[in-house]
């Protein structure tokens, strides 16, 4: 039987990388699948290839600094399918290799959709599951929520170490409720579209992961789907680290 068969699930950051294959990945464990993200045309035809599979998907515009528009996105994919199953937030951008690595417009940036996005996202996935029979949010944050990198801004860091700490207590708060909240910190993974960050930066990198080589984003997405599923069951605040032994250092 599929893994995630019956459920309802929303995926941010859809239209493309950990995003696009973690949609698929739950469209084939037999979820119904809402892909959200800014990328209209890239989210359009993922939708549309998961359909033309036989599976059952859509996709939706989501801003995730814009809470109207989670409030709508949420509201209207209670509506049309009953419940909300699952939500993994997994928009996000990248904090390489900037310019000024003290700015502040950047920091404001990376808090913003880092943050506050997933901040916004458990607050309204977690109304509309509580009118249900709970569910499981997956927040993706990064090794770099972990360990701080001279590499980065540190906004990047402190983002992801923003939704390290929200899990946990998201993850205590609403435990009774059957509302299951964990994180993935993936490592170094294929770079994000739009992402700075060069070779040179990234054979540095390579050096230090254990198994040296980059991970898979269908690595990350098999993590994902294993901490939405109900073989997750009694897992709650947790973080799954898939980074090649980087952190185990």
């Amino acid at each position: 039987m599929p893994r995630l068969e019956g459920k309802i699930a929303i995926v941010t950051g859809a239209a493309r990388g950990m995003g696009e294959v973690e949609a698929r990945l739950f469209a084939e464990e037999g979820a119904t699948v809402v892909l959200c993200d800014v990328s209209d045309d890239a989210g359009q035809r993922v939708a549309d290839d998961i359909v033309s599979s036989g599976r059952a998907a859509e996709y939706v515009r989501l801003n995730v600094t814009d809470e109207d528009n989670w409030r709508q996105v949420i509201g209207d994919a209670v509506a049309k399918y009953g419940r909300l199953d699952i939500l993994v937030n997994n928009a996000g951008i990248s904090g390489y290799d900037e310019e000024d690595n003290l700015g502040t417009t950047t920091w404001d940036r990376l808090l913003d959709i880092n943050a506050k996005g997933v901040f916004l996202g458990m607050k309204h996935a977690i109304g509309a599951m509580e009118q249900g029979d709970g569910g499981s949010i997956v927040n993706i944050s990064s090794i770099s929520g972990i360990v701080g990198q001279d590499f980065l801004h540190m906004g990047y860091n402190a983002s992801k170490g923003a939704v390290r700490l929200m899990t946990k207590s998201a993850a205590i708060r609403w435990a009774e409720a059957g509302i299951r909240v964990n994180s993935v910190h993936p490592g170094l993974m294929p770079p994000m579209a739009g992402s700075s960050a060069n070779s040179e930066t990234r054979n540095s990198m390579m050096t230090n992961v254990p198994m040296k080589r980059a991970g898979r984003r269908e690595e990350v997405a098999y993590a994902v789907l294993f901490l939405a599923s109900d073989e997750a069951s009694y897992i709650t605040g947790a973080e799954l680290v898939v980074d090649g032994g980087f952190t185990a250092q």
